[in-house]
């Protein structure tokens, strides 16, 4: 009997859901340009056009919300780029023209959306599972490709239903896995019904498929010198690999390892949430029981990566000694003199390489995907034109006087997190909120004056923009950004920070963009309104901007026109090598005994501890990429100051990279991280007020809290009422 792709073929097909899978609907399966009702399976897999269509379509879902990095948009997108470390504020001016409620900052702060916002994300990664699924079964129909060629492509649809599952359970948490060959469409909608798997369950899942995946790809990392996006998209072993570690930490972390019920973990969440999440037959779907080896596990995955013949390093940029006031490369500032790191090259030390440029190339643009860090990367993150990409979230980052929408900004705590040059918290680090802090605040008074005017600006002058304490400093800012480490210059756009514009339509390209009330935006030397104004969402809440994915080449010519001709393209960092790093550390802190745990392919066995010199291995790239000194002795072995230590490099190193909001979740911080309020300048006070300006205070129209059901993402009503064996997230609706 001939198997048939027939248009009828729904959600219902995979989860009980109707949604039409090959319709026209926006977002559905874009599957009618290459096929119709009357082509088989066999016809379709015989063909290799068709052939490659079908596996390039298993990747297409990858887009918007399901995206690690992009504009935070309407229905429900990128959410998760937006924790306790930066922000949106162009949606509560905007309502009312093309906007609902639910798009606005203090609806997603509050959890006050309802269970069917943000939905397309479920359809999607299942759309992308079953598309998937489709390929793994059929590619071996076609003998016009060889036996090489077919297992990668198998192992390339193996490797992306795998991450659908991924993205599924960290939003999500437990979730169903279909059927390996997909489902009878023609079935009843009740026989179709299938429940939850438990979190860890899934985790082993992502695990094993993964693992699979690593023998049936042919590349342990992408092909030098091939930078088509087909080519750079395309999954590799590494990347395999890497996915299951991150599946396994999440599985290891508090929230899915039992240490929500037993009391353990410093939670507001009580004992009721893990126990009463269960299927309608009482199964369990989180771990009640806590399992050190879980982080061994992730340790042994995290080690097969570092250790995998892929060649994985941090980008690192050499010392750059020209200043360019035209494209925006300072003259390289030597970082401080740690009698260790200062003293060695790379990958020992950071006396040859430049830590600012090393880190802010690595986000805007600079350099492409053919690079040691990235390991696996949506591509260009472009989706239904190049506002939804990571250009979109460069304009909404960019000032008013470049044109840009001058709306995401950075966070007061955020800011506070960055370490000082010399690795010392800054003073007065999170004091205004220290009740939430337990104990972990500095009690010293926030410096106070501003750096000088320069009275001979030549050469140097715009390095000062950057790194204002060098020289005699720039105009005009405060003393609270002057020593900062170098990741803080190349992602926070401070007061009075230079802003580059290679606009040639004008004669200054550094701009120095100032947020008081009122401010002309660049003063003297730029136009445009940064400041607050009754009629616009287009200021900073904070008083504090995001640089990290801007490039000083990018620029626009008007800001409410479609217009982002000028801004340089940048690569989406879904999973890079720092990320992996960090994660050893943390699975590698959590032990307390050892463990002996086979490599992904059985060749080799790891001996995992908590061993001090391996925990090295994972901290110190990181913060010698950084320019800033490593962790001493004492901070090391010390798990519970370890610990925190970790966290805080995660916020620092993925700022914006929609990390931080489920690291947060997994570690079961978010109920306190998350209901801390929002602190920043004090906006409302123009600059001949500039003191007052400087004071930290909260930031109002910036609410925030945290309900024990925003641990988990809502499924729809609409997939609980065609799947009668689907149970809904802890505190969440089951029906209209």
């Amino acid at each position: 009997m001939k198997k048939y792709i027939a248009k009828s073929i729904s959600l219902a097909a995979l989860i009980g859901c109707a949604s039409v899978m090959f319709s026209s609907c926006e977002d559905t399966l874009d599957a009618d340009k290459y096929f119709d009702d009357r082509r088989t399976l066999e016809s379709v897999f015989t063909d290799i056009n068709q052939t490659n269509n079908w596996l390039s379509q298993s990747f297409a879902f990858l887009k918007d919300d399901l995206c690690d990095v992009t504009t935070k948009e309407n229905s429900g997108r990128a959410f998760h780029v937006f924790a306790d470390d930066v922000f949106w504020g162009d949606r509560d001016a905007m309502l009312g023209a093309g906007y609902n409620a639910q798009d606005s900052y203090a609806s997603f702060k509050q959890g006050d959306y309802n269970e069917n916002y943000g939905s397309q994300y479920w359809i999607n990664a299942y759309r992308g599972i079953f598309q998937a699924s489709v390929f793994i079964h059929n590619i071996y129909r076609n003998d016009k490709l060889s036996e090489e060629q077919r297992l990668d492509m198998k192992g390339q649809a193996r490797f992306v239903r795998a991450y659908y599952y991924w993205l599924l359970l960290r939003r999500y948490g437990p979730v169903p896995i279909m059927p390996d060959e997909g489902t009878d469409y023609t079935l009843d909608y009740n026989d179709l019904s299938i429940p939850r798997s438990s979190y860890e369950e899934v985790a082993e899942f992502i695990s094993d498929e993964m693992i699979k995946a690593c023998h049936e790809l042919q590349n342990w990392s992408r092909v030098t010198g091939n930078t088509s996006t087909e080519n750079i998209i395309r999954p590799t072993r590494g990347a395999a690999l890497a996915t299951r570690a991150l599946a396994l930490m999440y599985a290891a972390s508090p929230l899915a390892n039992g240490q929500l019920a037993n009391g353990e973990h410093p939670s507001l969440v009580t004992d009721d949430f893990a126990k009463s999440f269960t299927n309608k037959d009482g199964k369990q779907l989180l771990s009640l029981t806590y399992d050190e080896r879980k982080w061994a596990r992730a340790a042994a995955a995290c080690r097969d990566v570092i250790d995998c013949p892929a060649g994985y390093d941090l980008y690192h940029a050499s010392v750059n000694e020209a200043n360019n006031e035209t494209t925006g490369y300072p003259k390289t500032l030597t970082p401080f003199k740690d009698n260790d790191f200062s003293e060695k090259a790379w990958p020992e030390g950071y006396a040859d390489i430049d830590p600012y440029l090393s880190y802010r190339d690595l986000f805007n643009g600079v350099i492409g995907l053919d690079n040691s860090e990235i390991i696996f990367s949506r591509g260009y993150n472009t989706s239904g034109g190049r506002h939804q990409s990571l250009d979109g979230m460069a304009t909404h980052c960019l000032p008013s006087t470049l044109f840009g929408w001058n709306c995401h900004g950075v966070t007061q705590k955020m800011v506070d997190a960055y370490y000082m040059k010399d690795g010392s918290d800054c003073p007065g680090r999170n004091s205004e909120w220290s009740e939430y802090t337990n104990g972990d605040y500095d009690s010293r008074a926030r410096r106070t004056g501003w750096t000088a005017t320069r009275a001979n600006p030549n050469r140097g002058e715009y390095a000062v923009a950057n790194y204002p304490e060098v020289g005699s400093k720039g105009t005009g800012v405060s003393m609270q950004y002057v020593e900062r480490e170098p990741r803080f210059y190349a992602s926070v756009g401070y007061n009075g920070s230079f802003w580059w514009n290679a606009n040639p339509e004008v004669s200054t390209h550094h701009m120095k963009i100032y947020y008081y009330r009122g401010g002309t935006g660049g003063s003297s030397e730029g136009g445009g309104n940064n400041g607050i104004s009754n009629t616009s969402s287009y200021w900073q809440r904070s008083g504090i901007g995001l640089k990290k994915y801007v490039n000083p080449q990018d620029w626009r010519t008007a800001k409410n026109a479609d217009d982002y001709g000028h801004i340089v393209q940048k690569w989406e960092p879904a999973i890079r090598y720092a990320d992996i790093l960090l994660m050893y550390a943390e699975c590698l802190n959590e032990l307390t005994s050892a463990y002996s745990i086979p490599s992904w392919d059985g060749a080799s066995t790891y001996n995992v501890s908590r061993d001090l010199n391996e925990m090295k291995r994972g901290i110190r790239p990181v913060r010698c990429r950084a320019g800033v000194p490593d962790f001493t002795t004492d901070v090391y072995a010390d798990q519970s100051l370890m610990r925190k230590k970790i966290k805080r490099e995660r916020m620092i190193e993925f700022i914006a990279e929609g990390k931080r909001y489920y690291d947060l979740r997994r570690w079961m911080d978010a109920p306190v991280e998350e209901s801390i309020p929002v602190y920043g300048c004090n906006v409302y006070m123009p600059e001949s007020q500039r003191d007052e300006f400087q004071r930290v205070v909260p930031v109002y129209s910036l609410p925030t809290v945290f309900n024990v059901k925003m641990y988990f993402w809502p499924i729809s009503t609409e997939e609980l009422k065609r799947n009668r064996n689907l149970v809904q997230n802890p505190g969440w609706k089951y029906y209209d």
